[in-house]
């Protein structure tokens, strides 16, 4: 919302009728300024809205409701319809106009003296009066799009605040002067469209309050004696939004399914709610940038993966230049999928993805390259004396090295002109907070600033990717506790309680988002076994979670997804069109708004997860417009808008490396000659690691230590014949062959155990290969 006279938000509102009207009545939190907003009910299908742009006291706006009732008392007078905390916003199917609102909250967090509200149940409300829009015209399709929009429930993992801007990162609210409108387009605001006709129409974001859509938790903890608060958010992003099978990969505009924002901030406990210092880092998960997809079936568990080809890689790289605008420089990927399958599945992504990124490199410079990690965590954790955990930790750590993070001092004064003030973040580094009576400027300023990100996925995006994410949040907590003056060292190890504490955090984060994508909380076998869980226990439960998966994804993500699409404006009704529901697959999403197919798109491009996610479709080619108001750019060097077919040529910073022609064998990459001279910082950086004097070459000659399932799900239903991976980069590998049902050949690859025998010297060949990788880029696979 947008500051009223003095930084003050309207906060609890109070919604009167009368025959012909609306009237919602706003006060702010310390009950000192009112305001009234008028909603026509007499017009049948048109939105009619009209603000009073006085300020009333609480007295005044008494008086004023009197005399509105009494002079409508022959037709009823003024009746109270509900007490409520916000506007959603308002929705038109193929009859009236509907009203959305917040009609409980709850309090679930605190930054810097914001509060924050999850929403305890939400109303919708018809616009028209009776005399004008009776209950009996309202048809059976107008019907059922109401149950479809009120199954989008926004009392499950919908978060919001009157005064903060929940939807951006720490960093971005520091370094981003922007507020009002413009927050409201940003990709993690979940009702855009339904507040976009009020927003509009009073040119203000007084009355709506910006829902965001994903996890948020929040909880005081402690360490060496000293309580802090750790709060973990996760925003998921409105573009690409849907189910799992129904959506995947990337589309046209280089936005990926699944892709969620994960932030984790740390400030020290303090009696007022405004900390001394505060620190914040964000990683990023979403879908395997690549154009595939997957049927639904209900005979098949798991459906084949259909990869599209694309031989520019346009999306992949329009994806990765909006990871830049958001983030900045480096871009870390860390990729988790299979490299051997008896039938290559993930295997296909995993060669074509590391293919890609390969061709997007060679137009780059050095400091701009995207950085390739992969990591076959299925088998990895199968492997005898390797710890998963803390060999993710140790990459972590590694990343943090290139990325920091977030590190800022703050500052309370009174609030002196409280009249200049122009939302909630008035400038940059100032974030201003109301407490009760009291105005308060707080001012943050950043002694440290995140640049870059790690990009985090495995297939789904959801199992693998969360003990990833976890590993990478612990690391990262034992630094931020360190800068805070909170813990003498910056490392926790695996097995302290704060671990535990961050481990629950970040399952049940993940848990979260399976359900909201999945259908069913997340494979957590490594966290089971972390802990010390029962085998038996665990292997059950992961069984009864793959068998919701498969029955979410089979019989009521069809549903969920119409929901998702109606909710985010993605289709809207027009009288004449087909209804939603009588559409194949997701063919609606390439529909225009008057409800007929793009010649462009034509009847032939109609898959699921190859739809485009917007109203309209969008020819231009370029980047989208909303990919500048991400997160965490700090810097203007972004990736350059080199035309595609200038990429194909060697660069004297990438030279040219052959690549098997054939995608079913196994291809090498040798170590080049070309080398790179090495930067002070990065030499800095490399004696850290223990290594004086090194020189690397982009890419490398490693072996990969690869295989295996993925979870429970993967395991049971792995196939059975013997197919070796299309394309191993950077690798040369054995073809071993063994069961992969459950978890009965662990310990069966003898090629593997040979190489190591210890959790350390996994630790020191990764530390080795790593420092080569950070000075010279390119693809590491491990």
């Amino acid at each position: 919302m947008e500051a009223m006279a003095g930084d003050k938000f309207l906060q609890k509102f109070r919604l009167y009728e009368t025959r012909s009207k609306f009237y919602l009545i706003g006060r702010d939190k310390t009950r000192t300024l009112w305001r009234v907003l008028k909603i026509d009910r007499m017009e049948p299908t048109e939105l009619e809205i009209e603000e009073d742009h006085t300020s009333y006291t609480e007295n005044e706006c008494q008086e004023l409701l009197w005399r509105i009732h009494e002079g409508n008392r022959l037709t009823g007078g003024l009746k109270f319809v509900t007490k409520c905390y916000g506007i959603v916003g308002f929705i038109k199917f193929l009859g009236p106009y509907y009203m959305v609102l917040i009609t409980r909250r709850r309090k679930v967090g605190t930054i810097c003296g914001h509060e924050i509200y999850s929403v305890g149940k939400s109303e919708m409300i018809a616009i028209p009066s009776p005399i004008v829009w009776p209950n009996v015209a309202y048809s059976r399709d107008e019907n059922r799009y109401k149950r479809l929009l009120c199954s989008v429930d926004l009392s499950k993992d919908f978060f919001f605040s009157y005064s903060y801007n929940i939807m951006r990162s720490l960093q971005k609210n520091i370094t981003d002067k922007n507020t009002g409108q413009v927050v409201y387009e940003t990709m993690f605001v979940w009702n855009e469209f339904l507040s976009r006709a009020i927003r509009n129409h009073l040119k203000n974001t007084t009355w709506t309050v910006a829902l965001i859509h994903g996890f948020f938790k929040q909880s005081k903890l402690s360490v060496a004696g000293k309580e802090f608060w750790l709060t973990l958010i996760a925003r998921r992003s409105r573009h690409f939004a849907g189910t799992r099978f129904l959506k995947r990969g990337v589309n046209e505009k280089g936005r990926v399914a699944n892709d969620v924002e994960t932030e984790q901030i740390v400030f020290e406990d303090t009696p007022d709610e405004i900390p001394h210092q505060i620190s914040s880092v964000v990683q990023h998960r979403g879908s395997i940038p690549l154009i595939w997809f997957q049927e639904t079936s209900r005979l098949n568990i798991r459906p084949d993966i259909i990869l599209k080809p694309d031989v520019d890689y346009k999306t992949t790289r329009l994806h990765f230049e909006n990871l830049a605008l958001r983030y900045g420089n480096p871009i870390i990927i860390l990729n988790l999928i299979k490299t051997r399958e008896k039938k290559p599945r993930e295997s296909l992504l995993r060669a074509e993805f590391a293919k890609a990124i390969h061709y997007i490199n060679k137009g780059l410079p050095d400091d701009k390259r995207l950085k390739f990690l992969h990591m076959d965590l299925s088998k990895l954790s199968r492997r005898k004396g390797t710890n998963v955990l803390s060999l993710l930790n140790k990459v972590a750590s590694d990343v943090l090295d290139l990325t920091d993070f977030l590190h800022c001092e703050i500052t309370t004064s009174k609030y002196e002109d409280a009249s200049s003030g122009q939302g909630a973040v008035a400038s940059s580094g100032d974030i201003e907070s109301i407490e009760d009576q009291n105005l308060c400027a707080t001012k943050l300023v950043p002694l440290l600033l995140q640049k870059g990100v790690l990009r985090t996925n495995c297939i789904d995006c959801l199992d693998r990717t969360n003990v990833a994410q976890f590993a990478y949040g612990l690391a990262a907590l034992g630094r931020q506790l360190h800068v805070l003056q909170l813990n003498e060292t910056p490392k926790i190890e695996l097995h302290a309680p704060l671990a535990d504490d961050l481990m629950d955090f970040y399952e049940r984060m993940g848990d979260t988002l399976a359900i909201q994508y999945g259908g069913s909380a997340a494979h957590n076998k490594i966290f089971c076994e972390q802990r010390g869980q029962w085998k038996a226990a665990t292997q059950s439960q992961e069984f009864l979670r793959t068998l919701q998966r498969y029955y979410s994804n089979a019989y009521t993500d069809p549903e969920k997804q119409d929901s998702i699409n109606v909710f985010l404006g993605h289709f809207q009704p027009q009288q004449g069109k087909p209804a939603l529901w009588k559409l194949d697959s997701d063919q609606h999403y390439n529909i225009g708004r008057q409800g007929t197919l793009t010649e462009e798109t034509g009847r032939s491009f109609i898959k699921r997860s190859l739809s485009d996610g917007n109203i309209l479709c969008d020819n231009t080619g370029g980047p989208v417009s909303d990919c500048n108001v991400g997160e965490n750019n700090t810097s203007s060097e972004l990736l350059p808008m080199q035309p595609l077919e200038d990429i194909r040529e060697p660069s004297d910073s990438a030279p040219e490396i052959s690549i098997e022609p054939n995608p079913c064998s196994s291809t090498n990459y040798s170590t080049l000659s070309g080398r790179h001279s090495i930067s002070e910082e990065r030499q800095n950086y490399l004696r850290r690691l223990g290594y004086p004097e090194l020189h690397s070459s982009n890419f490398l000659d490693l072996d990969l230590l690869s295989s295996s399932g993925n979870s429970c799900e993967e395991e049971i239903y792995e196939r059975s014949s013997l197919i070796n991976s299309p394309m191993d980069v950077v690798s040369i590998e054995s073809t071993t062959s063994y069961s992969e049902q459950g978890h009965n050949d662990e310990g069966r690859d003898d090629t593997d155990l040979s190489r190591s025998s210890s959790q350390m010297s996994d630790i020191r060949d990764y530390s080795d290969r790593f420092a080569h990788w950070v000075d010279g880029g390119g693809m590491l696979c491990y």
